[in-house]
């Protein structure tokens, strides 16, 4: 199969829409159906599967008799965002502006970023620009910094942060933060404790985000000592609560850098010394466990999960799976699946997806084909996600002729698909350089590119690709600089082999 021929130039967009009434589903079913019926978050949330459009479930609502209060909608577009549902959270916010309901200034940074969630950066600054003077403030221009550095846009995130400390509209440390974000996903941990710096110089009190990520710079250069006296300067900072997730991301650093006994001990202080009481923490347990090949740990906590909450919800058993997974334990990921399967109300295809990525990563192809075939069957998808799985596994078995079959049906079931998982980009490219093809190395960089998904990553296997098939590139400065791609010191040998000047 031609790789060429198989995907149009067009634009190219995924979001996975993920989450499930069956999450918020009880016992009691006949009761609970006509509890929802009266509900307004249910009925919203199980668009997802059901599909309709907010607009006709909102004013269906009214027709009934019921009424809807502006902090209900408020919540529901909490709620939706939080399982990343931007599109019908942007819904809600706008059937409440042609009901001419008053948005306040955090409404404004919510709806702000939903927007360039769901229809790019540009509507977002046209968003913020069309804003009245007062609602231009360091809420509204805080959201767009978010969007900034969430995207790794570098230079505009600087240059937005400068005008609102020129505005002085910086007066806390979430700003601070979200540039330690940026430099953290850019591969600048160095940067962050420059940033502590300046906020000390400030008088601005760090918060507790701050200290997380002021640690994880120092993880991330595998400076464990720094970490630890990142650690002291927090536990001695008497403004700043230490929670559990202080513990939980902690222990997360100590299983990446090995040292799993490390990392109990702050598991275990994270549930003797805080005993927390959101799932939450015990989905960060139960995947810190596996991190550590604890698997008696993971089972005891699975166990103290279902005995502490009335019900497991879909993300429970997601992250069960997961676990299992990471644990190797493929016959426990079967029996957790099935379980979840022979119970569930509403088809979580995350689940789906999670399951057939563990089987493939164990190598049990059937197994994974089985999973996939059920899906199908018991939901209308789409099944982009499991697809991308199976790519990756075809992809590194050297048969791309069915990888490609996956990709043609990823793009059948949406039409503006590109990969969402970053594993399938790199194994299409991986593939392509071992091929020398770069003709499929350049087709796939015009599909991202019609979708703003051309990155520095992209242009560095393009780059490998032209080297390794001893090909040049003459235009390719041109094209870097035409895409704003910042050109770093391994980007720069590469152009000298592949653009000589």
């Amino acid at each position: 199969m031609n790789f060429k021929n198989l995907i149009p130039l067009r634009s190219w967009l995924v979001r996975k829409l993920c989450t499930s009434a069956a999450d918020y589903a009880t016992a009691s079913g006949v009761r609970v159906a006509a509890r929802n019926r009266n509900m307004l978050y249910p009925r919203l949330s199980a668009l997802g599967a059901t599909g309709g459009t907010v607009s006709e479930t909102l004013n269906d609502f009214i027709m009934e008799g019921k009424k809807i209060r502006k902090d209900e909608l408020v919540r529901c577009v909490k709620e939706l965002r939080k399982y990343r549902r931007y599109q019908h959270s942007l819904d809600i916010m706008d059937w409440m502006e042609k009901r001419n309901i008053h948005f306040s200034h955090i409404d404004h940074a919510v709806r702000l970023d939903l927007t360039a969630k769901t229809k790019g950066l540009a509507a977002a600054e046209d968003y913020l620009s069309a804003l009245p003077p007062d609602a231009k403030n360091k809420m509204t221009y805080g959201s767009l910094l978010n969007c900034y550095c969430n995207n790794l846009m570098k230079d505009k995130a600087l240059s937005l942060f400068k005008k609102m400390d020129e505005l002085e509209l910086i007066d806390n440390s979430l700003p601070f933060n979200n540039l330690m974000c940026l430099y953290l996903r850019s591969g600048q941990p160095e940067k962050v404790p420059e940033l502590i710096t300046e906020l000390k110089r400030r008088n601005i009190p760090l918060g507790h985000l701050s200290y997380i990520l002021w640690m994880q710079s120092y993880a991330d250069i595998n400076d464990i000592e720094g970490v630890e006296s990142v650690l002291e300067e927090l536990l001695n900072d008497g403004k700043v609560k230490v929670t559990w997730t202080t513990y939980s991301n902690l222990a997360a650093i100590y299983v990446k850098a090995g040292q799993f006994e490390k990392a109990e001990v702050y598991l275990k202080k994270l549930e003797t010394d805080k005993k927390p009481h959101q799932r939450e923490a015990y989905h960060f347990l139960i995947s810190l466990y596996a991190g550590t090949s604890n698997r008696a740990e993971v089972f005891r906590l699975w166990e103290a999960l279902k005995r502490d909450f009335s019900g497991v919800n879909n993300t429970s058993y997601l992250i069960m799976i997961q676990a299992l997974t990471k644990l190797k334990d493929f016959d426990g990921m079967k029996g957790c699946f099935e379980e979840w399967e022979s119970s569930c109300s509403i088809y979580d295809r995350r689940l789906a997806s999670s399951t057939i990525r563990g089987y493939l990563l164990g190598d049990m192809l059937e197994e994974a084909e089985l999973v996939f075939d059920n899906a199908v069957k018991r939901s209308k998808g789409p099944f982009t996600k499991a697809r991308e799985h199976f790519m990756i596994y075809f992809l590194n078995k050297g048969r791309c002729d069915m990888a490609l079959k996956h990709m043609e049906a990823a793009v059948s079931e949406v039409e503006d698909w590109i990969p969402s998982i970053p594993e399938t980009k790199q194994a299409f490219f991986k593939y392509f350089f071992n091929e020398r093809d770069v003709e499929a190395a350049e087709e796939l960089c015009k599909i991202l590119k019609n979708n703003n998904g051309l990155d520095s990553e992209a242009y560095h296997w393009l780059l490998k690709t032209y080297v390794a098939a001893g090909k040049v590139a003459p235009d390719m400065r041109q094209r870097l600089e035409d895409d704003g791609i910042e050109i770093s010191n391994e980007l720069q040998d590469l152009l000298v082999k592949a653009c000589p000047e």
